[in-house]
């Protein structure tokens, strides 16, 4: 049995080195194999140096559009089980040993992580708690997905088609196909993921408040321009 953790990475010389160090410390706790994918995408800074000397195995998609760039690190990897996590977020080091656990059993068709931000503040709350309301109606769980080869090719993997909620749409199909295996969704709660606030230090720490129609732009999923202003044009790209 192997894992691969699949980062999308977009001039991330900055969080990289810290994603890569938590995945490692995971690594010395899971009880099987574990190889990293980087996914470069259109980089001009240190990224893929940081990437090769940390090991990772290195694969290239310059599409704005994060399901190509995460279907591009599957592609790459030769792993059992599928992890994806952002640059800028660091996996708890009993995420991937607990990730095991549960498919292993044979309950859980995969899942998604409790997720804590790198600072806090009350605006942060506040936006997390807006976006939490918007979210809870699909009763899923986010931000690092994993789950069995067998199933990510089953269900095609991320959609292209979404420029935005392309894990929730993801996450909705997976659960589907759970379902019809007699499976469940799984949630890694005491274990949880930390994401850097680095959305909050560009825009402010209440900036969904003040922007109300930001949320509902980005759940359409097709919306070329907030997509790209948003994320995919960040960090000199």
């Amino acid at each position: 049995m192997k894992v691969s953790v699949i980062i999308p990475a977009h001039n991330e010389e900055n969080y990289l080195p810290g994603g890569l160090e938590a995945v490692a410390a995971a690594a010395q706790i899971c009880p099987c194999e574990v190889e990293t994918v980087v996914v470069l995408n259109r980089c001009t800074d240190r990224t893929e140096e940081i990437a090769r000397q940390a090991g990772a195995v290195i694969a290239h998609e310059d599409a704005k559009n994060l399901s190509h760039i995460r279907n591009a690190g599957v592609a790459a990897s030769s792993g059992d089980i599928i992890v994806t996590v952002d640059a800028d977020s660091r996996l708890h080091p009993h995420f991937l040993r607990i990730v095991v656990e549960k498919l292993a059993s044979g309950k859980y068709c995969g899942g998604g992580a409790f997720v804590l931000p790198d600072r806090w503040s009350l605006g942060i709350i506040v936006c997390g708690l807006i976006v939490a309301r918007h979210l809870a109606k699909f009763r899923l769980s986010f931000a690092a997905f994993w789950t069995t080869r067998d199933a990510f090719e089953a269900i095609q993997g991320f959609n292209p088609d979404f420029v935005t909620i392309e894990d929730v749409d993801f996450a909705l199909r997976l659960r589907d196909h759970g379902r019809s295996k007699g499976q469940k969704w799984g949630t890694v709660w005491s274990a949880p993921l930390v994401t850097s606030c680095r959305k909050f230090d560009q825009y402010g720490d209440w900036h969904l408040v003040r922007d109300p129609g930001f949320i509902k732009r980005a759940l359409i999923g097709t919306d070329r321009e907030i997509a790209d202003e948003y994320w995919y044009d960040q960090r000199g790209g």
